[in-house]
């Protein structure tokens, strides 16, 4: 038989596919991979990383405040809270 382009055969292989099987590959909403570096790929976990264990520490934090039944609330010292205690006096 005379050779087939690759596009041709892509194309036969595909229409093989669809008439023995309904199953349909979901749509490519995000970039195909790509090839990271050493480097690139250790920087990314080692951020990935921190971001987990900081997640976990606010996460321990939450429950662990939850479970003494401690409420957190906004401190100010030069703020409003401050100024209600101060004796107005004038200067006269």
């Amino acid at each position: 038989g005379s050779p087939i382009t690759a596009e041709e055969r892509r194309l036969r292989d595909k229409k093989h596919l669809n008439d023995i099987t309904a199953a349909r590959l979901p749509p490519l909403h995000h970039c195909p991979a790509k090839l990271l570096s050493i480097e690139e790929s250790i920087a990314i976990q080692i951020q990935q990383k921190e971001a987990y264990e900081e997640m976990q520490a606010k996460l321990a934090a939450q429950k662990l405040a939850e479970r003494l039944n401690i409420k957190m609330l906004r401190f100010e010292p030069e703020g409003e809270a401050s100024m209600q205690y101060r004796e107005v006096r004038d200067e006269d």
